[in-house]
């Protein structure tokens, strides 16, 4: 295969603990994420005034982490492993903002989610064409969000927009409430980004039969994204607000088929319950959302197959411990159970075109046109 179009749709930054001090105002200062341990002694972290305790990494000898890669926080070093990997451009999301999401006090979670904007905006211009930022919105105050949005696309230069599947504030992604958002993110033209986190502070699926974290991951990722996916589309949102486009991050691919076709039996088998939709469910992701998939998931095939190579991206999740470095890009470079137009387009031209990216990773300007549409 000829040297193909590489964009890691889902790669993360490790925001260093001494840049919110700079980068908050002063109001603020004294309350972003500091470093902290509880009374047993167990190393955590203080979040306006609410302690979160930090998930154990695996120690050498259960399993090397590459959580503390210098490329989590130093964008030139990130530009190096990329450099290595063969990646010509990262889709950066971030680690610490996922937290976000648990803040009740408004006020701190737009000057958090402002703050992290900046710091990235900084870290993105080391490498503008390669470094591709993912803002975060704070849906706590939608009027908030909206304008932060439009900053973050319109000054800061971001290519799509981060929120968490989540319930938040009572409110689900489908709630009225955000709708004033949605239309927002149609003028400006980049991804509404789903992605969630199973930090401590957030309600996830799993939280009330689990204690495990593990476990809890097991099931928040996939599950929480299948709720947003049907929340969005069965709500009404996406038939609404038809140029929306919605990526779902960091939850694998393999559900997507099953879940697609669950939710047209439903359509049919329960139709006098359906209200304003004139699309299949599946019609819908189709026209309007992608997904990731992880390097080395068996089902990658067949979801190519049943849902469409157009819809699929791919990721690292660089540089969590759950992700796959060294060897992401070659891992599925070298996959020959996908038919080589596919992989093209899962390795980098999908991912291009729903930020808005071009060749080796030039930024264009807002996309209007789809695949799909």
């Amino acid at each position: 295969m000829a040297r193909p179009l590489i964009i890691d749709a889902d790669g993360h930054v490790i925001e260093p603990y001494d840049m919110w001090p700079k980068y908050l105002p002063a109001r603020y200062r004294n309350l972003g994420p500091r470093p902290a341990y509880d009374d047993m002694g167990r190393k955590g972290v203080l979040l306006g005034d609410e302690l979160l305790m930090s998930t154990r990494l695996p120690t050498p000898d259960e399993g090397m982490t590459v959580q503390s890669r210098p490329g989590g926080y130093d964008p030139r070093a990130r530009v190096q492993d990329l450099d290595k990997e063969g990646i010509d451009s990262a889709i950066m999301f971030t680690t610490m903002g996922l937290r976000f999401a648990g803040v009740q006090d408004a006020g701190l979670a737009g000057a958090l989610c402002c703050a992290y904007n900046d710091w990235l905006a900084d870290f993105c211009r080391a490498a503008p064409d390669r470094l591709i930022g993912v803002a975060l919105a704070p849906l706590q105050d939608v009027d908030a969000a909206i304008l932060e949005a439009q900053r973050a696309v319109g000054t800061l230069g971001f290519r799509g927009v981060s929120v968490r599947p989540n319930p938040m504030l009572g409110r689900i992604l489908s709630h009225p409430a955000y709708d004033r958002l949605w239309a927002a993110m149609e003028e400006l033209g980049v991804p509404l980004c789903i992605h969630e986190g199973q930090t401590q502070n957030v309600t996830s699926a799993g939280d009330d039969r689990f204690q495990n974290h593990w476990m809890r991951h097991v099931v928040s990722h996939p599950q929480e994204q299948q709720m947003a996916c049907l929340a969005l589309i069965g709500s009404g949102v996406l038939e609404r607000f038809p140029k929306l486009r919605v990526g779902f991050f960091e939850s694998g691919v393999g559900w997507l088929a099953h879940w697609l076709e669950r939710m047209d039996e439903h359509v049919e088998h329960f139709r006098w319950e359906v209200q304003g939709l004139t699309l299949k469910p599946s019609e819908y992701f189709q026209r309007q959302c992608f997904i990731s998939a992880d390097p080395l998931e068996r089902t990658l095939p067949a979801m190519a197959e049943l849902v469409g190579d157009d819809v699929i991206v791919w990721a690292t999740d660089y540089p969590h411990p759950d992700g796959l470095f060294p060897g992401a890009a070659r891992a599925i470079m070298g996959r020959t159970d996908v038919p080589e137009e596919s992989l093209q387009k899962i390795l980098g031209e999908n991912a291009a075109r729903e930020f808005g990216l071009k060749a080796r990773g030039t930024r264009t300007g807002k996309t209007t046109g789809s695949r799909r549409r």
